[in-house]
């Protein structure tokens, strides 16, 4: 007989950026994903410190991917945005994202963290305990289900009361300067694509 386990959850590192890209790409779909609306939240911007993870399978591939990204739920209310959670076919049904929920949910309690928001399959969710109720004065910038938006409080009364547009507040990627891709040669890339 055949035991399979779901492989062991660590910290993204810069070397899984293309892979995950790629399992979201396979997950998805690229435009699909590109766009959504949780993806305006995310785009230019870092995820939070020490809340990006993934998965490796027995070849050393990004199989699981989920990460964390600074919101705010309305005016000053720091919270969390989660997404995308992704698996990829050959893993699933194995507790790989029910594992890297509990895992991302337990480290951004430990980290102090009040909530967190989602967009997702509220059945599925449901189970973490995320709660469309939690998210009724939210709303995002862009079109969403409403009954797809879910919130959880990681402490107590952490979206009590709130209300407003939720907005990205996550370190922005530095992206190099002219200067830095003249330097690289990007520039003259592009010229001769021309």
């Amino acid at each position: 007989m055949l035991v399979t386990s779901a492989p062991a959850i660590s910290l993204e590192t810069q070397a899984d950026i293309a892979q995950r890209e790629a399992l979201l790409d396979l997950a998805f779909g690229r435009a699909a994903r590109l766009a959504k609306t949780s993806e305006r939240l995310r785009e230019g911007r870092k995820p939070a410190e020490g809340l990006a993870f993934a998965s490796h399978g027995p070849d050393g591939r990004v199989v699981a991917t989920l990460r964390l990204w600074h919101v705010t739920a309305g005016p000053a209310r720091p919270a969390l945005l989660l997404g995308p959670l992704a698996v990829h076919p050959w893993f699933r049904d194995r507790g790989l994202g029910a594992a890297l929920m509990t895992t991302a949910i337990c480290e951004a309690t430990r980290l102090g963290h009040g909530a967190i928001l989602l967009v997702g399959d509220a059945p599925y969710y449901a189970r973490f305990g995320f709660d469309v109720g939690m998210t009724e004065g939210l709303w995002l910038p862009g079109a969403f289900d409403r009954n797809r938006f879910l919130g959880l409080e990681l402490q107590p009364g952490a979206l009590d009361g709130a209300r407003g547009l939720v907005s990205p507040t996550g370190a922005p990627v530095e992206l190099p300067s002219l200067g830095e891709l003249v330097a690289q040669g990007g520039a003259g890339e592009m010229r001769r694509s021309a």
